[in-house]
């Protein structure tokens, strides 16, 4: 209802946020310009031909390229170096691919670190605490939150979940571990939102959409919680947390 409203206004440009509005919004209009931020998958989800062609009406910038997948767990492991089982947690209702985009290169990444790879499938708060209570019984286990506006929306009860049942985990928002989650690693949202306005000034100066390719991150900010650290029994590698950009005493 708000995109078709958006659309009616008829702007000349339109900044959207996320995979959830920027499909809403192609629904309603495929002429008015629209610069995305923080999609990650805007191939598979349609919104343009391939990042260096667009083609249509959008482009944008892009949230994590699929091979994060494995670097998240790569993180896991160095923070807990006695997981043996990863889960990656996802909603596959909303999640990129319904999943496949990050799941390939964290299961590469199992497989080079001796770590058995885990898919938990969760759709609702209820769904998040009975997939890490599974985790909690076993020893040696940990997850990473697959990116996706559910997964932000529900940090409460999966940080909860996560300290409850003792079980370590990687986040891709700074906001997880800021909330009392262990760690995280992802693209800094108000660099890449800051990298959209001359996208957007230039389609204002009669730049097409098309013309413009779709930007991949270039800064990321990680957090490590040492209280949750402290909590879990984890010594936090100093190497870690001399790299990280924030830490959370």
């Amino acid at each position: 209802m708000f995109a078709k409203e958006l659309v009616n206004l008829q702007p000349d440009v339109i900044l959207a946020h996320g995979t959830p509005v920027t499909a809403a919004l192609q629904r309603e209009t495929r002429t008015i310009p629209i610069v995305f931020g923080a999609v990650a998958d805007p191939v598979g989800a349609g919104f343009v031909a391939s990042l260096s062609r667009p083609s249509g009406n959008i482009t944008g910038f892009l949230f994590a390229e699929a091979e994060m997948g494995g670097k998240w767990l790569e993180l896991l492991k160095e923070i807990a170096p006695g997981v043996k089982q990863a889960a990656m947690i996802f909603n596959p209702d909303t999640a990129p691919g319904r999943g496949s985009y990050y799941l390939p290169s964290f299961e590469a990444a199992a497989l080079s670190l001796k770590v058995e790879p885990v898919a938990l499938p969760v759709r609702s708060e209820a769904e998040i605490e009975t997939a890490i209570n599974s985790l909690g019984r076993e020893s040696g286990t940990g997850f990473v939150a697959m990116p996706d506006s559910f997964m932000i929306s529900h940090r409460e009860p999966i940080i909860l979940s996560a300290a409850r049942n003792n079980v370590p985990a990687v986040y891709f928002h700074a906001t997880f571990a800021r909330d009392g989650g262990l760690l995280s690693y992802g693209p800094d949202y108000v660099d890449m939102f800051r990298r959209a306005a001359p996208y957007v000034d230039r389609i204002l100066r009669g730049t097409r959409p098309e013309e413009l390719p779709v930007q991949v991150p270039t800064k990321f900010e990680s957090v490590v919680n040492l209280k949750t650290a402290k909590a879990l029994g984890l010594h936090v590698p100093l190497r870690l947390e001399q790299l990280v950009d924030e830490v959370i005493e």
